[in-house]
C-alpha cells in the first residue's frame, strides 16, 4: 500500500490478499458523532465512485442496533462487537438485504493514543471499520479509506464505465505525531478566490493536515470584509498594478488586481474547514505590513512625517517602512477589526488569532515626535519596546475574549525594560504562542521561555523557495529546497529539553505569493513538496536520518495518480514543464545549502 502519510502499524488481516467489495448496496453505519464524517464518504467518495453508501436502515434510529452499548458498537454480553442482530454480521453477509458495510464509530483511546484523531481501521471480508479517538480521527480513517480505493476515488465523478470498487483486507493502526500540522497561505499578495480557498481545504484533508493559517492582510491587499470599517476592502483590497517576479524586475502586470472575502465567504470557509477539522488561523498583520490599510485610513499612519493620504496599496514585494502610528486611535480602530473578527472564527475552531507582529521597519516612529512622546509617556526604552507594547495590548486584549494570541517569532522582542536596578517584564503573555520563522533560534527561545511554539523556519519549509537549480524554475526565490529536503525537516531542534519540546506544537509549511499570481503557481511550488512535509508532521520519525526517503518516494509513484485525479499541477519529478516555466522574469535563488539557525 502507498499511503501517505505512512500509518504506524499496518498489518494484513487473513485472508492475506484479500479484498472486500464496495458496490451499490454498500451502506454507512454512522455512530452519534461521526455523521459528518459519513456525510463527506457520501459527498466526497460517493461522487468519485458512483456508489450511493446510504444510511443503514435498522428502523430504530441507532446505527448500532437495540443491543449496542457504545460508539464503538461493542454489544453488552456479547463477544460479537456488532452484536448479533446486527445486519451484515458474519454468516449473514447480506443482512436485510443489504451488501458490506462502512460502520463508523467513536472509542476514546482506540489505538493506546489518548487523542482525538488516533484511529484504527478495520476492512475484513464483511465490512470496513473505521474507529477514532474522536470524530476527528475517524475523519482521517476515512482519508485512509479513500487511499486505498486507489487514485480514481479523488475524482469528482466516476471516471468511464461502471467498475468494480474493493478494498484490501487489512488493520490499520494510526496516531499523529503532532496536533498542529498547517499551511500557511498568503492571499494578500495575490488573492485566491474562496473556491479555491476551499479546494485547498480539501487538499489539506487529504494529506491529514489540520491547520489552515490564513494570512488575509498585508502592504499589498486586505481580504476580509469589516463592517465598521468598510474602505479597508473598497480601497484597501485593490490595487493598481503589480509587480511581475522579484522587486528588482523592471517588469509589471499592468492589470488591476484585488478581491477580498464576504462575512458569509469567511463564515463559509470556516464551516467547510471544521467539516473537515481543520482549524483556521486569520492574520491579521500589525503594526507593520500594515500600508494597505493606510491607505485605506490614513489616519492610521504616521502623519506627522509622511503624507499618509497620498500612499496606495503598494504593488511591489519588501518591506515597506509605512507602519501603524502608535496611538489610541490605532489601538480602538484595531479592536474594532478584531471584534469583527471573532465572530466570524468562532473559539472552538479558532482558538488562536495571529496578529503578524513581523518586519516592523522603525524609522517612521524614530522621526515621529508623537511616537517618541508616546515612548517617554509609557516609559519605553527604544522602538523595540513600543513594538513590544502594542503587541502586548493585543494579547491582553485577545486573552480577555478568550483567545490565544500567535504572532511571528518579533513578538519575543523588546520584552524587558531595565531602570536602576530592576528589570520589568514587559513579555507576553503565558498563552501567546509564537510562529518561529527566522529559523529555530526564535522557537527555541519561546519553548525555554515557557511559550507554545509552531515550527516554520524559512530556510526549511517555505514553499516559495526554489525546488530545484538551474534557470528552468520559475521565478526562483530563496534556496533550493527539494522533496527530500523537505522529508528531512525536523520540528523538535535538539538543543530543547524534553520539558521544553513539549511546547512545540507542531509545525507549519508557509507559502507567500508575490511570485504565485494564480492557482497554478500555488499548486506548482507547493506539490508535491506538500507531501513530504504532511508524513512529517503526521508520522515521521524524530530522527530525519532514519526517514527512509526510497520508501517515501515509492509510495509517492502512486501519490502522483491521486494529485493527478485531483487537477493539482504539481512540479513533476523531472523538472518543469514548458507551459509551467517563466523564462526571462526575475527571481532572487540564493546560492548554497541553508543555514541551519
Amino acid at each position: 500500500m502507498d499511503l501517505i502519510p505512512n500509518p504506524r502499524r499496518t498489518a494484513p488481516a487473513p485472508p492475506e490478499g484479500a479484498r472486500l467489495p464496495l458496490d451499490g448496496r454498500t451502506v454507512i453505519e454512522a455512530a452519534p458523532g461521526t455523521e459528518g464524517v459519513a456525510r463527506w464518504l457520501r459527498t466526497t467518495v460517493g461522487a468519485a465512485t458512483g456508489l450511493p453508501l446510504p444510511d443503514a436502515a435498522n428502523g430504530s434510529g441507532d446505527p448500532y442496533g437495540s443491543g449496542a452499548a457504545n460508539h464503538s458498537g461493542a454489544a453488552s454480553g456479547s463477544g460479537d462487537p456488532y452484536g448479533s442482530s446486527h445486519p451484515g454480521r458474519a454468516g449473514d453477509p447480506g443482512g436485510a438485504g443489504h451488501g458490506t458495510r462502512i460502520v463508523l464509530g467513536i472509542t476514546p483511546g482506540i489505538t493506546g493514543d489518548p487523542g482525538p484523531e488516533a484511529y484504527r481501521i478495520t476492512v475484513d471480508t464483511e465490512a470496513v471499520r473505521i474507529e477514532g479517538g474522536g470524530a476527528a480521527g475517524v475523519f482521517w480513517g476515512a482519508q485512509t479509506l479513500r487511499q486505498l480505493l486507489g487514485p480514481d476515488a479523488f475524482r469528482a465523478a466516476p471516471a468511464g464505465p461502471p467498475r468494480a470498487w474493493s478494498v484490501p483486507v487489512t488493520v490499520i493502526e494510526d496516531a499523529p505525531r503532532f496536533a498542529w500540522r498547517g499551511l500557511m497561505l498568503d492571499v494578500s499578495r495575490h488573492f485566491m478566490p474562496k473556491d479555491g480557498v476551499l479546494r485547498y481545504l480539501d487538499l489539506l484533508a487529504a494529506h491529514k493536515l489540520n491547520v489552515f493559517h490564513f494570512h488575509l492582510t498585508d502592504d499589498q491587499g486586505w481580504r476580509v470584509e469589516i463592517k465598521r470599517h468598510p474602505r479597508l476592502t473598497e480601497v484597501g483590497a485593490w490595487r493598481s498594478r503589480t509587480k511581475w517576479g522579484h522587486r528588482a524586475s523592471e517588469l509589471w502586470d499592468e492589470k488591476p488586481h484585488g478581491g477580498y472575502y464576504t462575512q458569509d465567504d469567511i463564515r463559509e470557509i470556516v464551516a467547510y474547514a471544521a467539516e473537515r477539522h481543520i482549524r483556521v488561523v486569520p492574520e491579521i498583520d500589525i503594526p507593520g505590513h500594515s500600508q494597505a490599510a493606510i491607505a485605506a485610513y490614513p489616519e492610521l499612519g504616521n502623519t506627522d512625517v509622511i503624507d499618509t493620504a497620498s500612499l496606495t496599496v503598494w504593488d511591489s514585494w519588501g518591506i515597506t517602512e509605512n507602519v501603524l502610528a502608535p496611538t489610541d486611535n490605532t489601538l480602538r480602530f484595531y479592536e474594532d477589526v478584531f471584534e469583527e473578527l471573532l465572530a466570524l472564527f468562532p473559539r472552538s475552531t479558532s482558538p488562536f488569532i495571529h496578529i503578524g507582529g513581523d518586519e516592523c521597519l522603525k524609522d517612521q516612529w524614530r522621526r515621529s515626535p508623537a511616537a517618541q512622546a508616546r515612548m517617554r509617556e509609557l516609559g519605553l526604552a527604544d522602538e523595540d519596546q513600543l513594538q513590544s507594547w502594542i503587541i502586548r495590548h493585543f494579547d491582553r486584549w485577545l486573552a480577555e475574549r478568550g483567545r490565544r494570541l500567535i504572532g511571528w517569532d518579533e513578538i519575543l522582542e523588546g520584552g524587558h525594560r531595565t531602570g536602576g536596578d530592576e528589570t520589568t517584564d514587559l513579555g507576553l503573555s503565558p498563552g501567546a504562542a509564537v510562529s518561529s520563522w527566522r529559523g529555530y533560534a526564535g522557537g527555541i527561545a519561546a519553548a525555554r521561555a515557557g511559550h507554545d511554539v509552531v515550527m516554520c523556519p524559512e530556510q526549511q519549509v517555505y514553499l516559495d523557495h526554489r525546488q530545484a537549480a538551474g534557470d528552468d524554475e520559475p521565478m526562483p526565490i530563496g534556496y533550493v529546497r527539494t522533496l527530500e529536503d523537505v522529508y528531512r525537516f525536523e520540528p523538535v531542534p535538539p538543543q530543547l529539553t524534553e520539558e521544553e519540546a513539549a511546547h512545540v506544537l507542531g509545525a507549519q509549511v508557509n507559502v507567500w505569493t508575490e511570485v504565485m499570481q494564480d492557482r497554478s503557481r500555488v499548486d506548482y511550488q507547493v506539490f508535491p513538496r506538500l507531501a513530504a512535509f504532511a508524513e512529517v508532521a503526521w508520522s515521521s520519525l524524530p530522527s530525519p536520518v532514519e526517514r527512509d526517503y526510497a520508501d517515501f518516494e515509492r509510495r509517492m509513484a502512486g501519490h502522483f495518480r491521486r494529485l493527478d485525479a485531483l487537477g493539482v499541477e504539481y512540479r513533476p519529478p523531472g523538472g518543469p514543464l514548458p507551459w509551467q516555466r517563466r523564462p526571462g522574469v526575475l527571481g532572487r535563488p540564493i546560492e548554497g545549502a541553508p543555514p541551519n539557525v
